[in-house]
């Protein structure tokens, strides 16, 4: 019964003025909610952030991430809908990131969001946590609209797709084997960063040159592509060197693993616009705050008359505006609508 209700309360809100959705993000170690009106404006976005509680674990412990979630959402929620200027009652649906990511802490979150919805009695949308990161663009060019190709980049997935529209998605390219956000992620520690290592490699790599050449592009002329190679050679690398008490160039390595990750992804991005026809390119995901991406491909791209959209530094990362974007866009287009049985999934496809 409540399933077939929420289809009906569906269909009248597609005749309102204004949608007010409230997202819910929980995927990893960021609680954020926030609070988005017909998919663009962003009244509020909410995020406590454990960065500094993992740190001293250089990574992400999941049953940790899981508690302070369960500890922090309570007070995310408050905080969320006071800046946003409204009550509970205000709210017309609500989205979550159902999958993916570590499946303790998208327990805590979809939890949470059946828990609202049931109790306030609006719908609820199940929102892909990777497709959330491609609607942060849609929060920071309010003109934007599909087709277009996207670059994917995080800790976790790394994939060239063709958004159709906003919920039909096909992908071009995916990565072989590490994301590049991880490969990225475990040269930093090799080389005693720390974490997040991602930034400080970013910081490091614009005080060193890129003249060292670790492995070939073995996959030049297809979509896919794999830095499980580049992240065992530079690991080899730094390992050789300490053995042979030689210093370690950290910033030249930092440089270099930038280059040779990154020049291919935006070779085969351009690429993709021109096969598919489309001026546009966004870039989504952690690691599309990377400024030797951002610049590089911008530059690269305008040559080619391909216009990049990137995302506000702040929508990079783990935000729910993302997530109640996707969440709008699915709901008006008939996607995603769940019910009690909604549960917390660690990988999905795009």
């Amino acid at each position: 019964m409540y399933f077939e209700e929420m289809q009906k309360k569906v269909e009248k809100l597609k005749n309102q003025k204004d949608i007010l959705v409230l997202g819910i993000e929980s995927s990893c170690d960021e609680t954020s909610m926030a609070v988005v009106k017909n998919g663009r404006e962003v009244l509020s976005n909410v995020i406590s952030t454990q960065i500094d509680i993992h740190t001293r674990f250089g990574g992400v412990v999941p049953e940790v991430a899981s508690r302070n979630h369960v500890m922090a959402i309570m007070g995310v929620l408050d905080e969320a809908l006071k800046t946003a200027g409204i009550t509970l009652q205000d709210i017309d649906a609500i989205a979550v990131t159902y999958g993916a990511g570590l499946i303790g802490a998208l327990m805590v979150g979809v939890s949470f969001a059946k828990t609202l919805a049931y109790s306030l009695n609006i719908p609820l949308v199940a929102v892909n946590h990777i497709r959330g990161h491609i609607s942060a663009n849609y929060v920071s060019h309010k003109d934007l609209t599909p087709p277009f190709v996207s670059l994917i980049v995080s800790g976790g997935h790394t994939a060239i797709v063709y958004a159709k529209d906003y919920i039909n998605f096909e992908t071009i390219g995916s990565t072989l084997d590490d994301a590049v956000g991880e490969a990225g992620d475990k040269i930093a520690r090799v080389m005693g960063l720390g974490y997040p290592g991602g930034p400080k490699v970013d910081k490091l790599a614009k005080q060193g040159k890129a003249n060292i050449r670790f492995v070939k592009d073995n996959l030049k002329h297809s979509y896919d592509c794999s830095f499980s190679g580049l992240k065992t050679a530079i690991i080899n690398y730094v390992h050789t060197l300490t053995q042979k008490n030689k210093p370690i160039p950290v910033e030249d390595i930092c440089a270099s693993f930038q280059k040779e990750a990154f020049d291919p992804l935006i070779e085969k991005c351009i690429r993709a616009c021109k096969e598919y026809n489309c001026n546009k390119l966004c870039v989504a995901g952690g690691v599309s705050a990377n400024s030797y991406l951002r610049s590089t491909l911008q530059s690269k791209a305008e040559k080619e008359g391909i216009q990049v959209f990137l995302p506000d530094m702040k929508l990079c990362t783990d935000n729910a505006g993302m997530i109640a974007s996707q969440g709008y866009f699915n709901l008006i287009n008939n996607v995603g609508l769940s019910d009690i049985n909604l549960g917390a999934v660690s990988n999905i496809p795009l």
